[in-house]
Order: structure tokens, then sequence, then C-alpha cells
């Protein structure tokens, strides 16, 4: 049987309600936290020490930038309006989502440049025009143009994964106090840990964009299953990619990191969080061989391409935690976890979004019906990252739940591992 339940950003009640429980009494359990970097309590005190006797209630918003109370924010890698993150986590910031966060800054290069006058250009510039003239946001073309900040600087960086070693530096040295990096952070781990030294050395704390690690779904999913001894969790992503060669082989060369770098990267974070998930504590991982699917597919370029369309697969770690995800690149656009009980039987599922939610999909597809879909789903969960680290880095609050560069490392260590065991699998 399966059980669904109603979805709300944030809500603090305590009750699960949209679905019938099993016979036995469930407990209400508290949810165990995601450690966030705690290296250097101090340097946060010094961080946030002028700006510490202010809140976000206390700021009325000014097209001047940031206020007392407020980070500074700088977008690093803007994208198309309507196809990328950056662009949306830019309209979340100019829409007054995120009251700790005044974006500033938008740092584009492409589109500011070379890319002005081809696809998407018009449009970027129709709507940085627009953005100027109303919210004052400046748009630049380089990290190195930034001035001096005037109140805590915090640098989003949305741009190529490529980009990123450098970009950070580049923030780093442009006296920003915390950074937000996209998912997965950086190509190789090589290179990730080397920006975590970097940051660390420069007492810059870096946080990382895993907005699943916030999500109710993922939140309730754990909550019930704490109640259901010898219960387990599959957690599922989908995108909605046409099932076409010609699509698949696109999404391959876009995304040639490969899948568990790109769109499972989420899952992976969350295991590594919740499931005591590392290289070295993986005991067993199986691949579900009807369920999967990997081909070799010609990208636009003509290159060929090889990665999972679809993957699901079951971990079992040294200290007997089990626990499987699943992705399908041709799925959908919802994400959902389910949890079964010893007998495989299912016994709860929670979708993003649910019943209730898609009331606000709905109108955010309405006033951007041209957007990527998954902007929708996700789009609370954006906001709740934004904020918590936007807070964080004016106040030194723990931004609760928001993974750290330490939590990406391990993830992308566990994607690098898990990468050729399981296309060996499926050979």
């Amino acid at each position: 049987m399966k059980f669904s339940t109603a979805f709300l950003l944030l809500a603090t009640t305590t009750t699960i309600t949209g679905f019938t429980l099993p016979a036995a009494t469930t407990h209400r359990h508290t949810t165990t936290k995601l450690s966030v970097s705690q290296s250097s309590k101090t340097s946060n005190k010094d961080l946030a020490k002028d700006f510490d006797e202010t809140s976000p209630e206390d700021v009325t918003p000014s097209s001047s930038g940031a206020q007392v109370g407020q980070a500074e924010v700088v977008l690093v890698g803007c994208g198309a309006p309507n196809r990328g993150m950056g662009w949306y986590h830019a309209v979340q910031m100019l829409e007054g989502r995120c009251p700790s966060a005044s974006l500033d800054y938008i740092i584009e290069p492409w589109f500011l440049g070379p890319g002005s006058t081809g696809p998407g250009g018009p449009e970027f510039a129709e709507w940085a025009d627009s953005s100027t003239s109303k919210y004052g946001t400046k748009f630049i073309t380089s990290v190195a143009d930034l001035p001096t900040p005037e109140q805590p600087r915090v640098a989003l960086i949305s741009g190529r994964t490529a980009d990123n070693p450098r970009l950070l530096n580049e923030c780093i040295d442009a006296g920003c106090k915390c950074i937000y990096l996209e998912k997965p952070g950086a190509p190789t781990v090589k290179e990730l840990e080397e920006m975590k030294s970097c940051a660390e050395e420069a007492g810059i704390e870096v946080l990382m964009g895993y907005n699943k690690n916030v999500c109710k779904y993922v939140r309730k999913t754990r909550e019930f299953a704490e109640t259901i001894p010898g219960s387990h969790v599959t957690f599922v992503s989908n995108n909605a990619y046409e099932n076409t060669p010609e699509s698949l082989g696109e999404c391959f060369e876009r995304n040639a990191e490969g899948m568990l770098k790109n769109m499972a990267i989420h899952e992976l974070a969350l295991l590594v969080s919740f499931y005591d998930v590392s290289v070295e504590n993986i005991e067993s991982v199986e691949a579900d061989k009807e369920f999967s699917s990997m081909q070799t597919l010609p990208g636009p370029s003509g290159k060929e391409f090889t990665d999972f369309d679809k993957i699901k697969f079951t971990i079992m770690t040294k200290t007997g935690k089990e626990v499987s995800v699943a992705a399908d690149r041709c799925g959908g656009t919802d994400s959902y976890a389910t949890v079964t009980d010893t007998d495989g039987e299912e016994v709860f599922r929670y979708w993003m979004p649910d019943e209730e939610d898609k009331i606000a999909v709905e109108k955010l597809q309405t006033k951007y019906p041209t957007a990527m879909p998954y902007f929708f789903t996700q789009d609370p969960d954006y906001v709740t990252v934004k904020e918590r680290v936007a807070k964080h880095t004016v106040t030194g609050e723990e931004a609760e739940g928001v993974a750290t560069i330490g939590v990406a490392v391990e993830t992308l260590r566990v994607a690098e591992y898990l990468t050729p065991l399981l296309m060996e699998q499926l050979k």
C-alpha cells in the first residue's frame, strides 16, 4: 500500500497528515542535524561583530544595495533567463524571498561579452536592464571588478563546474566572508579538496547548494523510517528528458561529468550526510539490473558519451546501514522517497511536490511558462538554503542542515567510486 502526505515549506507542525499509519503506534523522532562546519566559531563572531544587533525583519528592501543586517550577495554565473540555475537564484532574491540576502552584483561574462548577440543574449540584456532599473542590481563581467564590500559579502557560484576552482579563489580575493557553491563543486575530488584547503587557509567557510538536505520530503521520510524497525529507504530522482537518442545524447554531452556527479549527486549527498556512507565505509553496492540502463550516444558535437540514462542501486555500509537510490533521466519532474518494511512492502511515500505544493508550482509555471520545470518543484528549498547561508554570513548563526564543502568532497569521492563499479555491473 502507498501513502502520501501534505508538503509545506518549513512547517513547524509535527503532525503528519494525509495518510494512514500502520497499525503500530508511531512516535515522533527528532531528526539528526547535518553537521555544518564548526571550524572557527571565533571567526564567525568576528565576521558578524558589526551586524549582530540586527535581523532581516529590521530591514527595509532598498535599491541602493545591502542594508545593515543583510548579506551583500554576488551571483557568479547567471546563465540565460528561464534556463540557468543562476538566473532562478537571482529571481528568488530579487523578489525578496530571502530577507537576509541582497543581490547587489551579477557577474555574467558570457552574455555580457561574446554571447551578447547569440542565442539568449538579447533576452538576457532585456532582463538585466529591467533588473537594474527595478532593483539597482549591478551587472559586471569579472569578479575582479567588484568594489570593496559594504556589508558582509557572500558569493553564490553557479557557473560551469570546470570554472569553480578559479572562481572560488577570485571570490576569496574579492573579500567574500562566505561562499555558496553549487553542486558538485568541482570536476574532480582532487580539485575540490584543493578548494577546501584554500578556503580553510583564508578562513572562509564554503557551504554547498545541496538543497535536498533541507527538503521536507527527506526529513519526513527519515522520521517515518525511524518508527519502522528494519525499514528500508529509497530516494528517487527524476528528470524530464525525452527518451530519444538525440535528447539523451545532448544531455550526456552537456553533463559530461556523468549522472552520479550531476543528477544523482543530491541523493549521494543525502547518503553521506545521513546514512554514514563514505568510500571507506561502503561494504557493498549492488545495481538493480532490471531497472537500470546505460547507453553510449553521440552528443551534438558528434563525440560519443557513455552514461546511465537511469540507475538504481543499493548500498550496504560496514556499520550496518542499507539505503537505495534510483535516478531516471526520463522519469518526469518529481522526486520522492519510499519506506518499505521488512517484508519489502511499501508503507510510506512522500512526494516533492505533493498535492498541496503543486498549487505553488502551478502559479510559478504560469508566471514563468518557459522556465525549466525542476526550478518550481524545488523552489522552496532553494530559498531555504540561500536564506540560511545569507543569515549565517551576517550573524554567524549555524546554517542548519546546509552541507559543507567537507560533505561535498566525500560526496564526490563516493560518486567517483561508484560510477565504474556500477558500469561494470551493467555490462
